[in-house]
């Protein structure tokens, strides 16, 4: 039984609101806190009573599920929303970005508390960065100081020497009580357990040091009196756990935990002691960095090392549903350790744990291991092969060509790095313009994506994903180039397959995107190449990003976030230059920025052209490809003349009044991804109920989000800059997306939206208070199945009756 110390830690670590709450009633200064690496002492050198905030699995989320819908986001997020909203007392946060569904939670509150859906309340965002460069530290130095000036102004005092000595001797002090702790966590014949330790960790980011110190010492105090626990030592990584009961089955289980490596376990007692220059120290990406930001190898040597270190039986990676990180890190971490010597087991959190020798089990598939779990949705097998999907009938001539001229491209890229030629292969959100700079050549991740949909190879890729003990259901659209790795059948691969890269490009749009990027580079050995992804921290952005950022994207943006990507963007030319000895040709790349608006100008043309025709001389059976093919070859000659035929055919047809739907009675939105691999799909109620599809993101992003002027002497590498990081918000952010759906669905004459399931809840919002009727389909563009089809088809059908009936 814990002594009364070690109790009230526990209920401190259980109940964080309710500590708040006391908190705030005793006359403490409280802030709620949500991310790993927050800033604590410096925010009690500003007089500030941190108190962290983290998300509850079991919590239910009715408010939040009303504001945002319950696919907006996962359970933790939405649980972490929950809290914030029910707050009656509404107490200030602070957001950081230690993963990238906390931005998004920032996103939301400012669209609600600008919409006046929530009362106003204090929040700030920390957007402190974690790759290990020198750019990152100077960014984070800018965001510290903005911080510091806007809580300096919040709670009246300022940050001095003296407050932050003050401060920071007390976090050392703190930290040296739970090493002591630790270590009778640690020792042979351990005196406190890997729960009781877990709520001392919690606690420390819960009770300000006066009332926490005394807590802790007592409870070391007590802790020598147990009787020592004779259990097996283990050792836990994987996901991050916000409570205690992992640790409680596990004792249960017969485990003692002796490490506990996670974003809210041991790497938060880690301290290089006191510094009296704040910002130095507290602006280090190493601090505090998030795992997912380490690359699997380093990770599994640390591991080992720990191992070897406690002497542990063995190590359990733990999987969390909604935590992608995890799920594309367990096998490989598994094997790793496996290889040397070392027993790992791989836990997915809300499976029982009725039999825990068998996760340890050396023999056990490991490919199964990270698809085959309880709390996974799995689909009822339909007992037949998907059906070919029929041929959809496209009316542009422009595009005719477009099929032969990416074959063609393709087999010379081949070529080319069959003579040894380097290649990369890059996300659709880097900046790509300055590899064609430099001769380059280069695919685009999402591109193949939807070659491998349209050339029906999805689920043997998915299978190839499963072979290699990678999850086939988190954000498999963006690793099928890492599935392509795998692909040995010469007479399947699509157009005779992906080559090896021999460089990856990846902007951090996503936490799956880091571990994707990671073990892909490891895999085929390829260099790899990343970009921060930067948040705009401002509480006030404007709505109308579409009219501002073509010519005052240089005056819309944060310098500092430009000022990084620019930084950023130099440095991967100088990695790429030395390795390969190519030269970066700035007057070509000029040209191609030239290029690139050009081509841009013209969809913008044909978007606009579409909007305001009726009948709408194409659909988006026809724009869509009409568009994307030469996006995927921006910057060229060819792609600028593509699009300025694309723009002149639909011209000629609005001219000759020729309609692509005679019947026009319904004009129709899609959200969302395309569904590639049966384009047919957007044709099917066009005889029966005159519906057309007028609208995709494809387009309208090409017309309004590319655009970056650069004349008066600006610099055209910072207009790529400013390209690239605002790349996905507007299709994300609530407060652009949902404006910007809006603004489209007006100027089309949109009668219904109808959209896939990750489409943004705002964006939905938006659309049905403007007075859209929107339709959410439990339908994703790559992994559907027949019946998912079926199910789809007979929603769609019923909403147009509705639409119809309605008038």
């Amino acid at each position: 039984m814990p002594g009364p110390a070690i109790q009230k830690l526990i209920q401190a670590a259980r109940d964080p609101c309710l500590l708040a709450a006391q908190l705030g009633q005793q006359g403490y200064n409280t802030i709620r806190v949500l991310g790993s690496d927050a800033p604590f002492e410096l925010l009690r050198a500003l007089g500030l009573t941190p108190v962290r905030m983290v998300p509850n699995p079991e919590m239910q989320t009715p408010i939040a599920d009303e504001l945002i819908g319950m696919e907006s986001m996962g359970q933790r997020g939405r649980s972490l929303l929950q809290q914030i909203l029910s707050d009656q007392s509404n107490m200030p946060l602070l957001i950081t970005h230690s993963d990238n569904e906390l931005p998004q939670i920032f996103f939301a509150l400012r669209e609600l508390l600008r919409s006046g859906d929530i009362k106003s309340r204090a929040v700030f965002f920390l957007d402190l960065l974690h790759l290990p460069k020198q750019t990152s530290q100077t960014y984070n130095k800018i965001r510290l100081q903005q911080l510091v000036h806007a809580l300096e102004s919040f709670s009246g005092q300022k940050l001095t020497n003296d407050s932050w000595l003050k401060a920071s001797s007390e976090h050392i002090s703190n930290l040296t009580l739970l090493q002591a702790a630790k270590k009778l966590r640690d020792d042979q014949t351990p005196l406190l357990s890997g729960a009781e330790f877990y709520a001392m960790t919690a606690a420390a980011q819960i009770l300000p040091p006066n009332q926490l110190v005394p807590l802790l010492k007592k409870a070391i105090e007590e802790c020598k009196t147990q009787t020592s626990i004779k259990v097996k030592r283990l050792i836990t990584t994987g996901a991050p756990q916000f409570t205690d009961s992992v640790y409680q089955e596990l004792l249960k289980a017969g485990y003692q935990v002796v490490g506990d490596i996670h974003d809210f376990g041991d790497p938060l007692l880690q301290s290089k002691g006191i510094d009296n220059d704040w910002i130095e120290y507290l602006s280090n990406p190493a601090l505090k960095r998030p795992s997912m930001f380490i690359p699997a190898s380093e990770r599994a040597r640390q591991l080992s090392k720990l191992a070897k270190q406690t002497q542990a039986d063995a190590v359990l990676y733990l999987v969390t549903k909604g935590d992608e990180p995890s799920q594309w890190d367990a096998r490989t971490i598994q094997s790793m350790l496996f290889s040397e010597g070392i027993a790992c087991g791989v836990w997915y959190m809300g499976e029982q744990l009725a039999d825990a020798e068998s996760l340890f089990v050396r023999s056990r598939t490991i490919g199964a291991d990270v698809n085959s779990s309880s709390w996974r949705k799995q689909k009822k097998p339909s007992g037949k092969s998907p059906s070919k999907p029929k041929q959809s009938k496209k009316t542009l001539t422009s595009v005719a060509d477009f099929g032969s001229y990416q074959r063609d491209w393709f087999q010379k890229l081949r070529q080319q790095t069959s003579d040894g030629f380097p290649f990369a292969v890059v996300g659709a959100n880097a900046p790509q313009e300055t590899l064609r700079a430099m001769g380059i050549p280069f695919v685009v991740t999402q591109w193949w994506a939807s070659i491998v949909a349209a050339k029906q190879q999805t689920k043997r890729y998915l299978s190839l994903l499963k072979e290699h003990g990678y999850p086939t259901d988190v954000e498999t659209y963006s690793a099928q180039g890492l599935a392509a790795f795998f692909d040995q059948d010469d007479s399947l691969a699509p157009w005779g397959g992906l080559p090896k890269p021999d460089f990856l490009e990846a902007h951090i749009s996503s936490d799956a995107t880091l571990r994707i990027y990671d073990h892909w580079a490891r895999e085929a050995e390829a260099e790899l190449l990343q970009f921060e992804r930067t948040i705009d921290s401002r509480l006030d952005v404007s709505a109308k990003w579409w009219e501002r950022l073509p010519d005052n994207w240089d005056t819309e943006l944060e310098a500092c976030r430009l000022d990084l990507l620019v930084d950023e963007i130099k440095d991967g030319i100088k990695r790429i230059k030395k390795i390969t000895g190519l030269q970066f040709d700035e007057q070509a790349f000029v040209n191609i920025m030239h290029l690139v608006n050009e081509q841009e100008n013209y969809y913008r043309l044909t978007r606009d052209l579409i909007a305001e025709t009726y009948p709408a001389p194409v659909s988006i059976v026809d724009t869509m490809p009409a568009t994307m093919v030469p996006q995927w070859h921006r910057g060229t000659v060819w792609a600028r003349d593509a699009a300025k035929k694309f723009y002149e055919e639909v011209k000629s047809k609005t001219e000759a009044g020729e309609g692509v739907c005679s019947k026009e009675g319904l004009r129709l939105m899609w959200i969302g991804r395309g569904m590639w691999r049966d384009m047919s799909f957007y044709q099917r109620w066009q005889e029966s109920h005159g519906a057309v599809f007028v609208w995709s993101m494809y387009l309208a992003l090409a017309a309004d989000g590319y655009i970056r002027n650069f004349d008066n002497n600006r610099d055209p590498l910072r207009a790529l800059a400013a390209r690239f990081i605002t790349m996905g918000d507007e299709l994300r952010m609530p407060t652009w997306a949902g404006a910007w759906h809006v603004r489209e669905a007006k100027t089309h004459g949109i009668h219904g939206a109808i959209a896939l399931s990750d489409a943004d809840p705002f964006v939905l919002r938006a659309l049905k208070r403007a007075g859209v009727p929107v339709l959410a389909l439990a339908l994703d563009n790559f992994n559907e199945s027949d019946q998912d089809h079926e199910d789809s088809n007979l929603k769609i059908t019923n909403f147009l009756d509705e639409l119809i009936e309605a008038g």
